[in-house]
């Protein structure tokens, strides 16, 4: 089998998926030195945060919006790191629109602290503990997580990485460590307040894959305060791709490698130790073997597993299999009419519907609307992108793929319909995306998305590290803390990156 010639710099390295933790990995070691091959399935990069084009319309697949690009901010160091300008965005404000049940008036979750205040306790009356409790359990954790710990830690550079992060207000974390949203809902007399709990259950299943009763206390404190500045979440110009192909850039600069089509179907283990990867490439079909010094596995863990075949190790596997179901995402791409979208649209909104519908698994939509001038469509023109988590199950085991592609597809339009103007003269393009595509796109076993669930038992300390059981393999993305999202998988690379170094 031939072997694709790497430059000998430092070490060799093979990543595995091209997503936007695969990529922040391969730039950074890239420009350390390191010789870097990155491999990915699928026909442009950025996994989950790339994007397509239709008609003119530029829609992004996945993900819609981006934290970390303010001063300090994960995405500002690395780019910062790189020696690479960050992309043009603007501030997300509201960051979402949140719309009840029966409800026409939204829940506005404001930029200014202030004014958030202001709005939940209109909104939430007696609910204010319960935000203070948060944003209490926010400010530490965002200052500990400032100072870059492992978690969880795996060997002794590890654990002191982690005591190194701890600070003096880090213990106030401590005896909530084993809550959960829901318990800290019951300590302030909270737990039957249903209205502000179908809020929670909103917002954190989008950040934590899981309803509040289930996401982890010190996980939602930072889900639902980074949007607040003076952090925030941002919409960028031109398209979430813009991304990956700085990334890219910088990986291509400093001598890396990236091909697209070519899949990795296995990780080689030899004595308790990742030596190489089976690479085919899907337009030629050839197969080979190619070597390395170090494996970074972008993929979730679920995949991880599938690629070491009988050389996963038992424990792992087994934690792995008993892991709670994950979601996966029915996606409508919609490219309308500039008239289709009420005037002052918000950049993304929420609803939750209490007529019934095949659509998600809380009947609700998400929604990211472009604006005029940010390069997602023609003059005159918008887009409209709306995402839902299913069950995957259904989706492959359906007789009729197409008849239940078309009823979601209708009725998350006729949803739609009752916020922006939807006919058949102000809708250009309708397409869909299912559990299958995303399998089919994306690589990710059976088309899940957005990780593995932020509850107690896969959050933080005891979740799955970035170092594997097996020697010199690595594993990023969402799948690892601190979770999904551009802003924590590309943390996640950085862990590894640093650990990588420490390593040699």
């Amino acid at each position: 089998m031939p072997s694709l010639s790497l430059n000998k710099k430092q070490s060799r390295l093979i990543v595995i998926g091209a997503g936007i933790g695969g990529l922040t990995a391969a730039a950074l070691l890239a420009h350390k030195g390191h010789s870097v091959l990155i491999l990915d399935q699928a026909v442009v990069p950025g996994g989950c945060a790339s994007t397509f084009k239709r008609q003119g319309f530029t829609f992004d697949v996945g993900a819609t919006q981006v934290a970390g690009l303010e001063p300090g901010g994960i995405h500002n160091r690395i780019f910062s790191e790189l020696g690479i300008e960050l992309p043009a965005a603007t501030f997300c404000d509201p960051a979402c629109a949140v719309y009840l049940p029966g409800e026409s008036t939204p829940i506005n979750v404001w930029r200014d602290p202030k004014k958030w205040q202001q709005e939940r306790q209109k909104e939430f009356p007696g609910s204010e503990p319960f935000w203070q409790l948060l944003a209490t359990l926010f400010k530490a954790s965002w200052e500990f997580q400032g100072g870059d710990p492992v978690l969880p830690p795996r060997n002794l550079w590890d654990l002191w990485q982690l005591t190194q992060a701890v600070r003096p207000s880090t213990f106030i974390t401590a005896p909530f460590t084993l809550f959960t949203v829901g318990d800290a809902l019951r300590l302030y007399g909270l737990g039957n307040d249903q209205r502000l709990r179908t809020f929670l259950d909103l917002q954190l299943k989008l950040y934590s894959q899981v309803s509040a009763e289930e996401t982890a206390l010190l996980y939602a404190a930072t889900a639902l305060s980074v949007s607040q500045s003076p952090q925030g979440l941002y919409h960028l110009q031109g398209s979430m791709q813009v991304l990956s192909d700085r990334l890219v850039e910088s990986l291509e600069r400093d001598g890396g490698q990236l091909l697209m089509c070519h899949t990795v179907g296995k990780i080689n283990v030899g004595n308790g130790q990742a030596n190489s990867v089976v690479i085919r490439n899907q337009k030629t079909g050839e197969v080979w073997i190619q070597t390395a010094d170090y494996v970074i596995a972008n993929v979730t863990v679920q995949n991880l597993v599938e690629l070491l075949g009988e050389k996963a190790p038992s424990g792992y596997k087994q934690r792995v299999a008993k892991l709670p179901p994950a979601s996966g995402a029915f996606v409508v791409y919609l490219g309308v009419d500039a008239s289709a979208i009420p005037y002052d649209c918000p950049p993304h909104l929420q609803f939750m519907y209490d007529i019934k519908g095949p659509i998600g698994e809380n009947n609700s939509l998400f929604v990211s609307v472009s604006h005029p001038g940010d390069g997602r469509a023609p003059a005159g023109k918008g887009t409209i992108i709306a995402s839902s988590f299913v069950d995957f199950t259904p989706w492959w085991n359906t007789q009729d793929y197409q008849g239940l592609k078309e009823k979601f597809t209708q009725d998350a339009i006729s949803k739609l319909s009752q916020y922006f103007y939807l006919k058949p003269k102000t809708i250009i393009h309708v397409e869909a995306a299912t559990p299958l595509t995303f399998a089919h796109y994306t690589g990710r076993k059976k088309g899940i998305v957005g990780g593995i669930g932020q509850r107690i038992s896969t959050f933080g300390p005891f979740g799955f590290a970035n170092r594997t059981p097996i020697n010199n393999l690595w594993l990023v993305g969402d799948s690892t803390h601190p979770g999904e999202g551009t802003a924590g998988v590309s943390y996640s690379a950085l862990t590894v990156v640093r650990q990588i170094q420490a390593q040699k």
